[in-house]
């Protein structure tokens, strides 16, 4: 893949830079990760349900409209974080736009194939190069009819049509998962209403996100979904009933982790409540990472303090299972002390650009030195100066931007606002952590 060209007409942020040490709270909204995979869960349950802390964002929001254009009661209660699920009798013969949310284009297939008719799927014109075949390719297998656009005999990417009979056989299928976890997830969430279940093998090279896979499973076990995952790349979903829940969302550790980063950029300390002593999410790993880098972390209670004193070292790490904290930690490698090497994520070139190309890309308009690898960057450290961060519609590379521009005077990023995807008010929240 290569990265969109970034439009010419999109403003600039003028990312604000750091005048001395932090001393900042930050509160984090809910997972994005959590909240859609929740929101799918919560449409196939028994009964009504809520969800409390749920994040509102693009994604979020593009997921809501989805379940609610397949007939699925979505209503906010005393707050936009609540929401009240009533699950209905899916309909087909609709159209499901899934914006740039790899979530939505990869979650709610296999939920179309249990609707009444066929379900029209497309997205932003970016979506329309991430890829899709391997979900579309189980769904086939497994007896769904997918249609592609404009008469081609099977799609790859948007957009696609399912044709949903009312219900789904299940079974045994092989997926290549390579590309994205999201293929996995997508199927075993809803395959605990399928005839016959779920028996789902990885048969690719390599399984990025693991850890989102994991987040997958053990939602499927708090709704009361048996799943056996005790064989390294096969999931056994049993049919059954998903259990209706009122659940409350942690909030999003890979959205925290540019503000936590940002004690080592500026120095002092910053702190994120809410931090859960367990999780499944791949941000959890950000503590580790600040650490190996400079920092210190200490959690008191449920509250995670990262402190700096401006030193930033290189670190040579496998981010794999945590994809999503590269444009963060490739932010500090190239303000870092000694190069850096990020291992294991050539499947972030099917995210919502190529993040290895465009990070390459913009570190170096920027002065610095960062080279793609066959699965990764490397980062060599030279002097920064101002100019304009491209983001390419990808909400990771705006804060990925702004934390440059903590120490760098001169960076504006272009489009910031693209971080309404997952962390709506980013720009008011990075400016009030100085």
């Amino acid at each position: 893949m290569t990265s969109p060209a970034p439009s010419s007409t999109a403003p600039v942020w003028a990312a604000p830079l750091a005048t001395g040490p932090l001393d900042a709270r930050v509160e984090i909204p809910g997972s994005k990760s959590l909240t859609n995979r929740l929101l799918v869960l919560a449409a196939l349950a028994d009964g009504p349900g809520t969800l409390r802390g749920a994040l509102r964002s693009r994604d979020a929001d593009l997921m809501i409209a989805a379940l609610r254009t397949l007939g699925v009661e979505v209503t906010e209660g005393g707050s936009p974080s609540t929401l009240h699920v009533t699950p209905g009798a899916l309909k087909g013969d609709v159209d499901v736009f899934t914006g740039l949310a790899g979530t939505v284009m990869r979650f709610l297939p296999p939920v179309a194939a249990l609707a009444d008719g066929p379900v029209r799927f497309d997205g932003d014109p970016q979506a329309r190069v991430r890829p899709m075949r391997p979900v579309l390719a189980a769904l086939h297998a497994l007896g769904v009819e997918v249609q592609g656009h404009d008469g081609e005999a099977f799609p790859s990417t948007l957009p696609f049509t399912v044709v949903g009979t009312g219900s789904m056989r299940g079974g045994a299928v092989d997926v290549d998962a390579s590309a994205s976890s999201q293929f996995v997830s997508g199927l075993l969430l809803a395959a605990a209403r399928f005839e016959q279940g779920l028996s789902l093998r990885h048969v690719g090279t390599t399984l990025p996100s693991l850890p989102h896979i994991e987040m997958t499973v053990a939602t499927l076990r708090d709704a009361g979904v048996q799943v056996d995952d005790s064989r390294d790349g096969i999931w056994v979903v049993q049919p059954g009933p998903v259990a209706a829940r009122d659940v409350r969302v942690e909030p999003d550790l890979s959205n925290a982790a540019p503000f936590l980063a940002a004690a080592l950029v500026a120095g002092g300390s910053v702190s994120v409540p809410g931090w859960p002593a367990s999780t499944t999410q791949p941000g959890a790993l950000v503590p580790g990472l600040l650490e190996q880098m400079g920092g210190t972390s200490t959690l008191d209670g449920d509250v995670l303090t990262v402190t700096g004193d401006g030193t930033i070292h290189g670190i040579d790490v496998d981010l794999k299972a945590a994809g999503e904290l590269t444009p963060t930690i490739a932010a500090l490698a190239a303000l870092a002390d000694s190069p850096s090497r990020l291992r294991g994520i050539a499947h972030l070139r099917g995210h919502e650009t190529d993040r290895l190309a465009a990070l390459a890309t913009e570190i170096t308009r920027l002065g610095g030195r960062c080279e793609e690898t066959r699965d990764g960057l490397v980062v060599t450290p030279q002097p920064l100066k101002g100019g304009v961060f491209r983001t390419y519609h990808d909400h990771r590379m705006a804060t990925s931007g702004a934390l440059i521009g903590l120490r760098v005077p001169g960076v504006g990023v272009e489009d910031v606002e693209t971080t309404a995807k997952t962390l709506p008010g980013f720009a008011g929240l990075w400016q009030a952590i100085l």
